[in-house]
């Protein structure tokens, strides 16, 4: 059985306190791998200071579920937990964490890129980057997030699976 914990909330995480957990429900495991992201401080616009995330409550938690269980029907994962935060973030902050546990690194490290990949383009976030004359302004869909996902999909439909 697959242990699962999905976290959309405010307040910041503890890497340690992740790893440990995801530890001890890795058990049998021989590889976690673990994705931390961080809120950038520049973009297409110039630099930042920071920016403002909002989510649709429910509907972001059964997005990421799905992406989980997309993930955990294609690898061998053991353990998977997805932490993604909201509200205002300032420069540098933790914004998202990605942990998985497999038996072996290639299933670890393809389960958390999958997860990833997907979290960024298919989860109902929106983000509002912050200036640093404090203006806000809505970040669209990147191209490279949607090369990403087609990636995946080239690689099911080779492989005779759809997503």
């Amino acid at each position: 059985m697959v242990h699962i914990l999905i976290k959309v909330q405010a307040e910041d995480f503890q890497l340690s306190d992740e790893y440990e957990q995801l530890r001890e429900y890795a058990q049998g495991s021989g590889a976690i791998v673990q994705f931390i992201g961080l809120v950038r401080d520049l973009s297409v616009e110039g630099k930042l200071s920071g920016l403002a995330l909002e989510h649709y409550p429910g509907m972001t938690e059964k997005v990421i579920s799905e992406i989980v269980a997309n993930a955990t029907e294609r690898w061998h994962l053991s353990a998977v937990r997805v932490i993604h935060r909201i509200g205002e973030l300032a420069n540098n902050d933790q914004i998202v964490f990605v942990g998985v546990a497999s038996q072996h690194r290639e299933e670890a490290f393809r389960g958390a890129e999958f997860i990833m990949d997907f979290l960024k383009s298919k989860a109902p976030f929106w983000k509002r980057e912050r200036s640093a004359a404090g203006t806000y302004q809505w970040v669209d869909a990147k191209e490279s997030d949607q090369r990403a996902l087609d990636r995946w999909r080239l690689r099911a439909n080779t492989a005779g699976t759809s997503e």
